[in-house]
């Protein structure tokens, strides 16, 4: 890097902070704090949750995947659109009507007694402490790989007891906890605008650099082609030969763990109704549909920009740096290659954004929890607003402590995202259905959170009874975790008509789970079970008929590109159909 690329750096780590604390004054109460007073567009809202996900790891995870595993490894995580889809379109306005401000409070809402009291402090406790710091771990550890690879630390000794290595994580936390404990969602939400815009666009100098030195596009994949790895440039982990399908074996995708990303990962994880962070976006917004744009933006941004853009620079990857052993550590070699000076500092201040973007939500989001659902429900309920929000600070720093410690004994950022799906995986039915069927209690929800986590853990780490096969390693724990949470169901009795009866009021879900308790209390569903499954499956269809098509036409793979193109139109006119007839049946 040239002084000019540091400058650039530099300039760019002073005004987030300066941001940060000109936006501390906003924050007069925990709303404030921790969803931004419930004052955010979809639009601000969506984008700060696609630059939540657009972390400095995940296009070094992209491209991990890319060259161990081809084109069609990015289904590990291409599946969670269908979650993300029903995010959008079923959930996000049942959480705004809610109007909680975590989804841990949610759980009094939802439940109640000591029990969903019981739940809500585990919940808010496992996802502020456990997860929520193996997420930042493996974000530093993603921006240690980064600076090791552009040669800004090597690992040595200064000041007797600090490696280089630490002292810049420490360096660069100190910026991002200044502006993140000081300004709250308000500061996280801003600079996560500035932040996706900056990291979209140097991903964008970099895959076009990469192409460009491959030869062109054509070129690149011809060099692909030669290689004689069909999964590189296959969307799927089989191609068609002669009269049937051919599995890949190159693709390291077993048939289970196919199947698994498909028909269980998305449903049966801890996600599976929204997610912490993007549950805490939804929450901020100002209403309903505000809420469901956030959601699109999200989809469109996530699945159909920034995809193409990772997967481009890990197939150039593969042609330019043929020797490398860690293919993580290609995205940001090939920036040190072939960028020249201001556009490598362009694309370093995206990574460094793309980083500080991920891991000041997650300390926002995991001070919430630490804040609101611990601190104030079970410590100080009588605290003061002033007061909340310096625990919220106090807490901010905690998280970022144990953070850059758990980076510091990790190397693989695919491993630990495996890790944080598995024991995650199993509770995620249980989200699913408190929404549509009356019966679910705290205790059937604590069990399969609960169980899950244990399960995901021993069966990932523990010699003994560890799962190589990602596929079967879910299928086993959501099997077990079921088996679990239903008998706690049913030697448990059901919440009380009361605790119902004001969760229908709030929230006024749908589907036939309700019908009785709907009639019994007078409240209408805002939508019908059925209009909702429809807007799901059209929505999927655009999603990945657009995802499909993009990529198929920027592989040059025609036949695919039309044929998602196809699909995602007919599915747009569809949706279109199905909305009319929903404002004729209103009149």
């Amino acid at each position: 890097m040239t002084l000019v690329d540091w400058l650039i750096l530099v300039f760019y780590l002073v005004g987030s902070v300066c941001l940060g604390i000109f936006l501390a004054g906003r924050n007069s109460n925990e709303d404030d704090y921790f969803i931004a007073g419930r004052r955010l567009t979809g639009w601000l809202a969506g984008a700060s949750m696609a630059a939540t996900t657009f972390s400095i790891d995940t296009p070094l995870y992209v491209a991990g995947l890319i060259g161990t595993r081809g084109l069609a490894g990015n289904w590990e995580w291409w599946s969670f659109g269908l979650a993300h889809v029903a995010m959008t379109v079923v959930f996000a306005p049942m959480w705004r009507r809610s109007g909680v401000l975590t989804d841990a409070a949610f759980t009094e809402i939802r439940y109640g007694g000591s029990a969903a009291a019981v739940l809500r402090g585990v919940k808010a406790f496992l996802l502020a402490g456990p997860i929520n710091c193996i997420g930042i771990g493996y974000a530093f550890l993603a921006m240690r790989k980064v600076a090791e690879a552009l040669g800004i630390v090597d690992g040595h000794y200064v000041f007797g007891f600090f490696t280089d290595t630490s002292l810049l994580l420490l360096i660069v936390a100190l910026f991002m906890i200044v502006y993140t404990a000081l300004g709250g969602l308000w500061a996280v939400v801003l600079n996560d605008f500035a932040q996706l815009l900056l990291a979209l666009a140097g991903a964008f100098i970099l895959s076009f650099t990469v192409v460009h030195a491959s030869g062109g596009m054509s070129q690149m994949l011809l060099s692909l082609e030669a290689l004689d790895k069909p999964e590189l440039l296959s969307i799927f982990p089989w191609v068609w030969k002669g009269n049937g399908f051919q599995w890949i074996g190159g693709a390291g995708i077993s048939i289970a763990t196919f199947i698994a990303f498909l028909s269980l990962q998305w449903w049966s994880f801890r996600r599976s109704d929204g997610g912490g962070e993007f549950i805490q976006r939804l929450l901020a917004t100002q209403n309903e549909h505000q809420a469901e744009i956030a959601g699109w933006v999200f989809l469109v941004i996530n699945y159909l920009i920034r995809s193409w853009l990772w997967i481009v620079v890990g197939l150039g990857a593969l042609v330019l740096l043929p020797s490398q052993q860690d293919w993580e550590l290609s995205y940001p070699t090939l920036a040190v290659q072939y960028l020249p000076p201001v556009a490598l500092g362009i694309v370093v201040v995206s990574l460094v954004a793309a980083f500080m973007s991920t891991v000041s939500t997650s300390l926002n989001w995991g001070a919430s929890y630490l804040t609101h659902d611990l601190y104030k429900r079970f410590i100080r309920p009588e605290a003061s607003q002033k007061e909340l929000i310096f625990i919220g600070q106090i807490t901010c720093v905690f998280l970022l402590i144990i953070g850059i410690s758990t980076a510091l004994v990790s190397n693989s950022i695919g491993s630990i995202f495996r890790l944080v799906i598995a024991i995650g995986t199993g509770p995620g039915v249980v989200l699913v259905l408190r929404w549509f069927w009356w019966r679910i209690n705290a205790i059937a929800e604590l069990a399969a959170m609960t169980s899950g986590f244990f399960i995901g853990l021993t069966t990932s780490v523990l010699p003994v009874l560890r799962i190589d096969d990602y596929g079967l390693k879910l299928i086993v724990t959501t099997f077990i975790t079921a088996l679990v949470w239903l008998i706690a169901l049913l030697l448990t009795p059901p919440e009380s008509d009361e605790v119902l009866e004001k969760f229908v009021r709030i929230v006024r879900p749908p589907g036939p789970g309700w019908e009785r308790l709907r009639e019994r209390f007078g409240v209408k569903p805002v939508d019908s079970l059925k209009s909702l499954i429809t807007r799901f499956l059209l929505s999927v269809g655009i999603l990945f008929g657009m995802l499909f098509a993009s990529g198929g036409f920027l592989l040059h793979q025609q036949r695919g590109g039309w044929l998602g193109l196809i699909c995602a139109v007919l599915c747009v006119f569809a949706m279109k159909r199905n909305s009319l007839i929903k404002v004729l049946s209103l009149h």
